[in-house]
């Protein structure tokens, strides 16, 4: 149900601050029954704390069962119904990177992959190549595949192994089925169309993945790529009209500034490489004054995950940790520590299954949660809520919400 009219009409001023900080992926399992998640297995004195200051509960960030990505796994977060709101990785990825992106472009997320001389996909992500190494073949690309047919090809460095590729031209669609198989030891698939109207974009998407992998064949690790996202630029309404929120967000990585932006956030710079803590504390210390609500994104826990690297993801956990205090020096009127999704380093890829959600905030009931992590989160006052649900609390505990009804 999209309550966006209910929550303009009850949108009430305040000067409080609202504080969401999302740690990618942070959900995870046990690798072996009986065990610790990554979550339980980390040392968090921080954390340990701050769960016994505040309410606690799980988060199942779409719906239960579904396994979400990122996208809509962020969109419910900032309060909008994911099944209604939908937008592709490639157009996330295009307005987080602020490149030229156009009414009519398609925009496709690109992974670089390692492919065996058979054709089957060895690594998904090429064995997460450096910035720099990304950059260095995105421009042998962009130099040997100018266009496809009479469509422009524009190649973009993201981040190690991502890119992006922007078609512009007559004719166009994004209704076009992703190419990456998500396993290794398969072959790349075959883009499909989904509606007549795509049928040149699949067919120029498989030429791209043909000509990418003849340039690319000296390569030794990055000598393939795997498309998904496949999109046109939308437009949703802005946080600050539906909530009344000046809104900000810090992030790393060009699909969580696409998210934001798209939903009318400010983007805030951030300074130094990858996931970028200390330049991430730093801007959300020099704009505090600035906003009402801020979105902070933190990225490694979700790669670990997604890498099978268990105990890389519980150190991630306590790289946080150790950043807790000076963001809780801040002293946020409301602070809302959760995930977008689990990415459990046993499965090595996003999950169904719920997140822990912290709330620290005015007004809060008794409750007997010690630790942030999922089966202390279960015992939580907080229960168990979807996505959407999270904004309209914050805004509550914020006093930026009139009564609803006589």
């Amino acid at each position: 149900m999209d309550l966006f009219a209910v929550f303009k009409e009850l949108q009430q001023k305040s000067d409080t601050k609202i504080l969401l900080v999302v740690l990618d992926g942070v959900g995870g399992l046990p690798l072996e029954p009986g065990g610790p998640t990554e979550l339980e297995a980390a040392r968090t004195p921080n954390l340990d704390r701050l769960a016994g200051e505040s309410a606690l509960g799980l988060l199942t960030p779409v719906y239960p069962g579904l396994t979400p990505g990122s996208g809509p796994g962020h969109l419910a977060l900032f309060g909008y119904d994911p099944f209604r709101y939908v937008v592709g990785r490639g157009a996330l990825s295009a307005l987080g990177l602020g490149v030229d992106f156009r009414e009519g472009d398609v925009a496709l997320r690109g992974n670089f992959a390692t492919l065996s001389p058979e054709g089957l996909v060895l690594d998904r992500r090429a064995g997460r190549p450096s910035t720099e190494e990304n950059a260095r073949v995105v421009a042998r690309l962009r130099e040997a595949i100018p266009r496809i047919e009479d469509v422009e090809v524009h190649f973009h460095t993201e981040s190690e192994h991502r890119f992006l590729v922007v078609l512009r031209g007559e004719g166009l669609g994004d209704g076009v089925t992703d190419t990456d198989p998500q396993k290794t030891g398969l072959p790349p698939l075959k883009a499909q169309a989904l509606d007549a109207a795509s049928a040149k974009t699949a067919r120029v998407v498989n030429r791209l993945s043909e000509r990418v992998r003849e340039v690319l064949q000296g390569e030794p690790k990055l000598n393939g790529a795997l498309f998904r996202g496949a999109s046109r630029k939308p437009a949703f309404p802005k946080v600050e009209e539906v909530f009344g929120l000046k809104a900000a967000a810090i992030a790393s990585y060009p699909m969580y500034k696409g998210l934001a932006s798209l939903v009318g956030m400010e983007v805030l710079p951030v300074e130094g490489e990858g996931d970028a803590h200390e330049g991430k504390l730093k801007a959300l210390q020099e704009n505090w004054e600035r906003y009402d609500f801020f979105y902070v994104h933190f990225k490694k826990t979700d790669a670990k995950g997604e890498d099978g690297d268990f105990w890389g993801k519980v150190k991630e956990i306590e790289r946080f940790d150790a950043l807790l205090p000076e963001i809780l020096a801040l002293k946020p009127d409301v602070l809302a520590l959760t995930g977008d999704h689990s990415t459990p380093a046993l499965l090595r890829a996003h999950s169904w299954h719920p997140v822990p959600l912290l709330l620290k905030a005015p007004y809060l009931r008794k409750d007997g949660a010690l630790r942030f992590t999922e089966g202390e989160a279960a015992k939580g006052s907080l229960g168990h809520l979807r996505g959407v649900e999270l904004m309209p609390l914050l805004l509550a505990h914020a006093g930026r919400l009139l009564k609803y009804g006589a």
